[in-house]
């Protein structure tokens, strides 16, 4: 009789990042946010005992705020898996010098590698459209500097970029900027399995069943509906220098054990 592996001992787990490590837009009854790195936490905690998390992710944050707030406290916690995702907010900027980024990413890089058993990165997920292509040479440049500096410190890379699944719309919520809660939770199973995890979703990257796509109404009513919920209140922080992060503290910033200092059963509730 054939037994499943052993899963990996890992007992702790720092997410760092912005709002997509904070786990917008997959939103819970009481207004808060869960997301992937939260049903990870969940699962991990499920098969560990006494299993830690700590989560220090931040929406809005650009990488040089990535690093001077979150690479430090990450790194003195000394958990077995960081995940680090971040620089992609940059490259939405009209103005983004991406040489900048690489170094600040891999400043952060060099920072956490050594201060954990396994550094975990990823190539974020783009939403099929317009925005993608128009800073797609961006994110394909900040994606290979992630392969590069995985390759140098022994990080895995988890592709979310080169997942058919992902870049479908309907697993993007109506800001067309995060994920929705199936997305989170197709993220969570790539980091799970990437880990060593044994599958509970071999498919999750593969395309969704073909539906008949909205007509023409629906397209525009949605597209006003995103300019003005989503994309106006944008490009109005952009004028005025601030962030939707702006005074928001970190969603989990001590590294406990799961199921306290108000983190929620995730996976249980929600999966």
């Amino acid at each position: 009789m054939q037994t499943n592996p052993t899963p990996p001992p890992y007992t702790s787990l720092v997410a760092v990042g912005d709002s997509f490590t904070e786990g917008m837009s997959d939103l819970l009854p009481d207004g808060s946010y869960r997301g992937w790195a939260d049903v990870l936490a969940a699962r991990m905690a499920a098969s560990t005992p006494g299993f830690r998390y700590a989560n220090l992710a931040v929406r809005g944050k650009l990488i040089g705020q990535i690093v001077d707030e979150q690479v430090d406290r990450a790194a003195a916690m000394n958990a077995d898996v960081v995940t680090l995702v971040g620089g992609l907010n940059d490259t939405l900027r009209p103005k983004c010098d991406m040489g900048r980024v690489r170094g600040l990413l891999t400043e952060a890089v060099e920072r956490l590698a050594p201060s954990c058993r396994k550094l975990v990165l990823m190539r974020s997920p783009g939403r099929q459209g317009p925005v993608l292509e128009r800073f797609r040479p961006r994110m394909e440049e900040l994606f290979a500097t992630v392969d590069e500096l995985a390759a140098k410190h022994g990080a895995l890379v988890v592709d979310l970029y080169g997942a058919p699944s992902l870049g479908d719309p309907r697993l993007w919520d109506v800001d067309r900027l995060h994920l929705t809660a199936d997305g989170h939770r197709r993220v969570a199973e790539a980091v799970w399995q990437t880990l060593g995890y044994p599958p509970e979703d071999t498919e999750w990257q593969a395309p969704m069943p073909a539906t008949a796509p909205p007509g023409w109404p629906a397209r525009r009513a949605a597209d006003v509906r995103f300019a003005r919920q989503y994309l106006l209140p944008w490009i109005g922080r952009r004028l005025t220098g601030r962030s939707s992060g702006d005074g928001l503290p970190a969603k989990r910033p001590e590294l406990l054990p799961y199921g306290t200092n108000g983190a929620r059963e995730a996976y249980e509730g929600r999966a």
